[in-house]
């Protein structure tokens, strides 16, 4: 771990001062980060339609556990019982859109960064 942020130290040393602010903005992103990058860009509006349709979906999701625990006979059992899964797969795939989306923007961020030090690089190599 000591190894990479020594790399770190080096590439910055060889930036500017402006590039190395916009390298620190790279940096790699928690969790909270993460989540929140999820509703910026040009698909932030979809990803918060698609959380309110997920929340949606969890209130059906109760009321079909709701049902399902209420009703005797096993028709209605089967009826409420596939209720609640194809909640839980809807409710999964939303999820795993978002967490894709995340994975996507840290590809992004850091390919970002490879360019930033691809270009230091050679700018320093011609001088």
């Amino acid at each position: 771990m000591s190894t990479l942020k020594d790399i770190d130290s080096l590439i910055k040393e060889t930036l500017t001062e402006e590039e190395a602010k916009f390298y620190d903005e790279l940096d790699e992103q928690g969790l909270i980060g993460s989540v929140k990058s999820i509703f910026q860009g040009k698909l932030g509006w979809l990803a918060f339609i698609m959380n309110i349709i997920n929340l949606g979906v969890f209130g059906f999701l109760i009321y079909c556990f709701t049902q399902f625990f209420s009703v005797t006979e096993t028709n209605e059992l089967l009826k409420w019982g596939l209720g609640i899964v194809i909640c839980i797969s809807f409710m999964s795939m939303i999820k795993l859109y978002s967490w894709m989306q995340m994975d996507k923007r840290a590809i992004l961020r850091e390919m970002k960064r490879l360019e930033l030090q691809v270009s230091s690089l050679s700018s320093k190599i011609s001088e």
